[in-house]
């Protein structure tokens, strides 16, 4: 669905003018969709009417001419409903309305979308069919999908979805990178790149000790290639000679110094033949890219087919594959099932991934063999880490590159330290999360995975408290459907019934992005993100919401967590969304009961806004993770400045000492999810500072467990008394190291440290 998608914003991207690319999504969408009618109308705002701007399979003639007034027909529908519309007999609606002009009659079954940017409503992208039956839940999806890819050309009356061009990385490698973590451990091991063939991008820097051997390998190469192609110009000899001159551009190009000769020089200078070919075919392309002849910069995608035929030729040639590393860490742009089956298993103990997140196959698959993972590395200069040593802490999501001795000792012991410690907590599983003064912590599960669902119901967890809803729409090529997210959230649901499990409604930006719905922005962190963007997009949000509650059916134990609320309004509006979306199921005959709604504290404006917060939400939640990150400053995923992010910063606590007592004020219940709840440093001030509930990853659980049944309450009181009074975080961090060998916890700080 995916590669449809693309296809059809690549074509519209030529488009000369708007009325020219709306004449091409309706060509091209209802051909994907087998539809026998496809129009779009967009909303004039003065006249207070749609307008028909395109249409394939109705009257064309009305293209310009039919204005449907606000209020009026199905198309009106869509639009105040601001949710897909999908009925099998548009005839039998009571809203239905015949407009003659453009010869609607013989169709039956209709579905609409809202196109919405910006929370404002553009217009209506509709399919037909003429048989009676309701278009199924994928066609919906990739509807909805298709209208939310062009919102922001329609404002800004352009198509935009043309391919970013990759950019050459040339920044520095800094000592450390921060990823996502895939699966737990740590480890450290040689870095092995591996890309699929034909990617140039992905061909890594690689030294060869015998160059007259490589330019060999090149040579050979080479004249496969030319043979290949004289084959297809003579395969088409039956056609005109002009409409073969590619295939001769391309012999010309074989035959052309600037190509071959530059290459060979490269390989004579130490490189290996793939990446001296992916220097040259990028200089080219880069020289056919800057010149203004239309023509000339289309040809930048001939030389690019040309490089890529020349690395197929060299990747299947009689070459063998390079020695695995004792301790191979695979590393890649994308790793795929295939290429971890390529690795001796005793020799595989770490993989980085640029890509993915922590639902990604390859962290299924790392969790499956005991694997240490980080994905979702964007900075990774993957060609130029080929052979370094690395570092793998898959706990934090982190990387080091070619470390220095010490960091590489201290990970050597904390990876011999980790399996004896993990192997001493077993025992506390199945006892209560109880302080020795009988005060009941609650610890709760963080996670996004349907497989991390028996780690978590095996760690002792009380339940789930942050279900990232955004991993099941990460995973996917377009929107789930509301029938996929309901199949989705009912397995959590039913996992843990009747402890509660908490779902955060999806909470794309910043660092987590839609392949199919890209946001890029100078600053993301500070953008559009979170509820900004559900709120922007009633149509998404809507559908998650009735999923959400529809998976709930005969549990009750759903609750909802609103993200990245910074003012009371955006509270208002996700709450008549969320009553309307119940109202709907319960005229729809869902026996439901309503769940209790959650906010997350992360923006540093909620925290003055609490007197008025609590009266209209259940429960909060703090995102230690963005509320640090916001309160000093600091961009955690920035090497400049990551020294900087620390959550037991003095201003932290201070505020979550806040957050907890206006809370208690209100009698509303507060927990702490993020990785502050996960760090048994942290512990005792957050239980001091009276939090009864913390929602971590269940490799962090029994960890967080000892702590809470090793220091009284009494005690984490004064211990966060005295934290709020000292200046900095190294010294707060300092304290605490005091305080856990004090109550005997002395192997968690050997493992810290």
């Amino acid at each position: 669905m995916l590669d449809v998608l693309r296809r059809i914003v690549q074509e519209v991207s030529g488009a000369e003018d708007l009325a020219g690319a709306l004449a091409l999504v309706v060509q091209r969408v209802r051909h994907a969709m087998n539809a026998d009618a496809c129009s779009v109308y967009l909303l004039d705002h003065d006249a207070r009417h749609y307008v028909l701007m395109a249409t394939d399979g109705l009257n064309s003639e009305a293209v310009g001419r039919l204005r449907v007034p606000l209020g009026a027909g199905l198309i009106s529908l869509v639009g105040e409903r601001k949710e897909p519309v999908n009925l099998d007999n548009a005839h039998t609606h009571d809203r239905f309305q015949i407009f003659p002009e453009i010869n609607e009659e013989q169709f039956h079954a209709f579905l609409g979308v809202p196109i919405v940017h910006r929370r404002s409503p553009l217009g209506i992208l509709v399919v037909r069919h003429r048989s009676a039956r309701k278009f199924e839940s994928d066609e919906e999806a990739f509807l909805v999908t298709m209208a939310s890819q062009l919102a922001g050309a329609i404002a800004h009356a352009e198509i935009a979805g043309d391919v970013a061009k990759l950019v050459e990385h040339h920044a520095r490698i800094d000592y450390s990178l921060d990823g996502l973590p895939g699966a737990p451990g740590v480890v450290v091991g040689t870095a092995l790149v591996v890309y699929p063939s034909a990617d140039l991008d992905a061909v890594p820097d690689r030294t060869v000790d015998d160059p007259v051997a490589e330019v060999a390998v090149f040579t050979a190469a080479v004249e496969r290639t030319r043979a290949e192609i004289e084959y297809f110009s003579q395969q088409l000899g039956s056609i005109a000679r002009d409409d073969r001159a590619l295939f001769d551009a391309y012999l010309m190009m074989l035959n052309s110094d600037s190509l071959i000769g530059k290459t060979i020089a490269r390989i004579q200078q130490g490189s290996w033949a793939s990446g001296a070919l992916r220097d040259t075919i990028r200089d080219h392309v880069r020289a056919f890219n800057e010149m203004d002849d239309p023509y000339l910069r289309e040809r930048a995608s001939d030389v690019r087919d040309l490089g890529r035929r020349i690395l197929m030729a060299i990747q299947s040639g009689e070459r063998r594959a390079p020695p695995y590393p004792e301790k191979t860490i695979l590393v890649g742009d994308e790793i795929t099932a295939t290429m971890l089956a390529e690795v001796p298993r005793d020799k595989l103990c770490g993989i980085v991934s640029v890509r993915g997140s922590s639902l990604s196959h390859v962290a299924i698959l790392a969790h499956a063999m005991g694997v240490p993972a980080v994905v979702g590395v964007d900075d990774l200069p993957v060609s130029r880490v080929d052979r370094c040593e690395m570092v793998v802490d898959g706990y934090r999501g982190r990387i080091y590159i070619s470390p220095r001795a010490g960091v590489r000792q201290e990970y050597q012991r904390l990876a011999r330290e980790e399996a004896q410690l993990a192997a001493g907590l077993e025992e506390l599983r199945d006892l209560p999360s109880r302080t020795p003064d009988d005060r009941d912590v609650h610890l709760y599960a963080n996670t996004g995975l349907i497989a991390d669902l028996t780690p978590s119901l095996s760690s002792g967890a009380e339940g789930i408290g942050l279900y990232r809803t955004e991993f099941p729409f990460m995973v996917r090529e377009r929107f789930p459907s509301e029938d996929e997210q309901q199949e989705t959230y009912r397995q959590i649901l039913e996992a843990f019934a009747p402890r509660p499990v908490v779902l955060r409604t999806l909470d794309i930006g910043g660092d987590k992005s839609l392949s199919y719905f890209p946001i890029k922005e100078d600053n993301p962190f500070l953008g559009w993100r979170g509820i900004r963007v559900t709120l922007d997009h009633p149509e998404i949000f809507l559908v998650q919401l009735r999923a959400m509650m529809r998976a709930s059916r005969g549990l009750d134990n759903l609750h909802i967590l609103l993200p990245m609320i910074s003012q009371i309004g955006e509270v208002d509006e996700a709450l008549k969304l969320i009553d309307r979306a119940f109202a709907e199921l319960c005229a729809e005959g869902e026996p439901l009961a309503r769940p209790k709604i959650g906010m997350m504290i992360e923006v540093p404006s909620t925290l003055f806004l609490m007197d008025r917060l609590a009266p209209k939400v259940d429960f909060f939640s703090v995102g230690t993770n963005d509320l640090t990150q916001y309160l000093l400053a600091v961009d955690r995923n920035n090497s400049r400045v990551a020294s900087l992010y620390d959550a037991l910063h003095p201003a932290v606590i201070a505020a979550l000492a806040h957050v907890v007592a206006q809370a208690e004020r209100h009698g509303k219940p507060v927990s702490v999810c993020g990785e502050m709840a996960g760090d048994p440093y942290a512990a005792p001030i957050l239980i001091g500072l009276g939090v009864r509930s913390l929602s971590m990853s269940s490799a962090s659980l029994l960890r967080v467990k000892w702590v809470v049944r090793s220091i009284s309450y009494e005690r984490c009181r004064a211990i966060a008394r005295h934290a709020l009074q000292l200046s900095d975080a190294r010294s707060v961090r300092d304290f605490l190291e005091e305080e856990l060998e004090t109550a005997g916890l002395g192997e968690l700080v050997k493992a810290r440290r």
